[in-house]
């Protein structure tokens, strides 16, 4: 990948030999993917669906040159607050596909992992996922983020992932799987330190299923895509509880 530019996110190690090859045909940047909006068919696109993904790759860009990767972090606060503020805005933003994060409640020592990439830096995180996924159909739907019952400091987030990467000239498809990704809080700070998603499939499943999506349904030793996420309903009062001074927000502790 010698076409690396300012958007583009870095990866510090691929983790199995599949990922370090498809590596090698992620679309540039400023080309346009020709895709549609279906999980599952890699059928040709229409000209609406060039023109759609066109327009989000350029929104998403903007997006994250709007992100201030330097402001103020997020005071400490009870994991539990941390978890229905991480909630409502995991809903709302998708960062896991978009790369719209919200840098305040990241550590400046963040680290993510998942079966196939290691990435240091939120900056980082943010343009690769925002690099990988099509920006017209990918959806990380979040389904609970909640401590964890069996890790210290940990919030585990539960969200199913679908869509497509921009992998090869018309991409590849996902088929929809669910997700655990587990965010590790500093003692300290009360930030995210440390991310690592696992995965319901197994990766050969995924990667089969990505170039074969025909099979997804008529074959027995491949799962069945994930089933659809209901939409939810939030009560603000329960997301600002715990700020102090009745204010609200993250940061009314510190007015």
């Amino acid at each position: 990948n010698d076409n690396d530019n300012d958007n583009d996110g870095t990866v510090d190690e691929y983790r199995n030999i599949a990922t370090a090859f498809l590596s090698n045909f992620l679309q540039p940047q400023n080309t346009n993917r020709n895709g549609d909006n279906d999980d599952n068919d890699s059928g040709a696109p229409s000209a609406t669906a060039t023109a759609t993904t066109t327009t989000a790759r350029a929104t998403s860009r903007e997006i994250l040159s709007k992100i201030d990767f330097q402001a103020t972090k997020a005071p400490k606060m009870p994991i539990e607050t941390l978890a229905s503020i991480l909630d409502r805005e995991l809903y709302e933003k998708e960062w896991f596909v978009t790369g719209n994060v919200n840098p305040i409640y990241f550590d400046d020592k963040f680290k993510f992992q998942d079966p196939d990439v290691k990435v240091t830096g939120v900056e980082e995180y943010a343009k690769g996922v925002q690099k990988i996924f099509d920006q017209t159909t990918s959806r990380a739907q979040i389904i609970s983020t909640l401590p964890s019952a069996t890790a210290p400091n940990t919030i585990t987030v539960t969200w199913r992932l679908s869509g497509r990467v921009n992998i090869g000239p018309s991409g590849l498809p996902i088929k929809p799987y669910i997700c655990y990704t587990d965010f590790t809080i500093d003692e300290e700070s009360g930030l995210i330190v440390f991310q690592e998603d696992r995965f319901d499939i197994p990766g050969w499943d995924i990667l089969i299923s990505a170039l074969f999506p025909f099979l997804v349904g008529r074959v027995g030793f491949l799962r069945e895509a994930a089933e659809e996420v209901e939409e939810r309903v939030f009560d603000d009062e329960d997301v600002v509880a715990g700020s102090g001074g009745g204010r609200g927000g993250v940061f009314g502790e510190m007015l």
